[in-house]
């Protein structure tokens, strides 16, 4: 699965926050009271904003996929009461720090306040912190990935996204942006979807991939 590769030359880095740098999977399973059921009320989220390109309001859509799948609406509130509960992967905050001296942004799919309170939960400092809310749009619609390119100032060639989720490497990549994938459910590249530079368990290659050495 691991593809390694030269140097990557760009000039800023834009991360997927809720699945390449926060493990948000592991708070759905427990607000929900079952693994199963939490995996499956955050895949139906998942679906729903994926889907639907403009945005309607993040909170409303948790709550729609509770409502979809079973789960008690009042686990919906609690799991936007807690989103402060968020923890990042064992490896985020040290590749962070190994990249701090770059341009850094996120791009991820909640309610800028949302996304706010889980890029703080990282340790790291991003330029861009750019949600759905903010851009007008759900990923992978590709107003989403340009809101951030824009806000950046850069073209997409020179902005690496680095992805969680199988969607975001069509939805990056068809803008033209380099995409690292953190796979860590082992899945195949989604078909028709130009090749991530790097398809890689986690984020621990992203900082040789940039030149950087690791501080872990």
């Amino acid at each position: 699965m691991r593809q390694q590769h030269a140097t990557l030359d760009v000039d800023a880095v834009a991360f997927d926050l809720l699945t390449a740098l926060v493990d948000s999977w592991s708070l759905w399973e427990r607000i929900a009271g079952n693994p199963a059921l939490g995996r499956t009320w955050r895949q139906a989220s998942l679906r729903l904003i994926t889907a639907a390109g403009d945005y309607v309001p993040y909170e409303e859509m948790v709550r729609r996929a509770a409502v979809e799948v079973g789960v008690p609406v009042e686990r919906a509130e609690a799991i936007l009461a807690g989103w402060g509960e968020l923890r990042p992967w064992p490896e985020t905050p040290g590749v962070l720090a190994t990249l701090a001296a770059r341009r850094l942004a996120v791009v991820t799919n909640c309610s800028q306040r949302l996304a706010e309170i889980a890029a703080r939960a990282t340790g790291g400092t991003f330029e861009v912190i750019m949600s759905a809310e903010r851009a007008g749009a759900y990923k992978i619609d590709p107003r989403a990935y340009q809101a951030a390119l824009d806000a950046l100032g850069l073209p997409a060639k020179r902005v690496l996204f680095v992805a969680g989720s199988a969607h975001d490497v069509p939805g990056a990549g068809a803008l033209g942006m380099p995409v690292y994938w953190s796979n860590r459910q082992g899945l195949p590249v989604p078909a028709g979807a130009p090749l991530p530079v790097a398809n890689a368990p986690d984020l621990s290659s992203l900082p040789s991939l940039l030149g950087a050495s690791s501080t872990d």
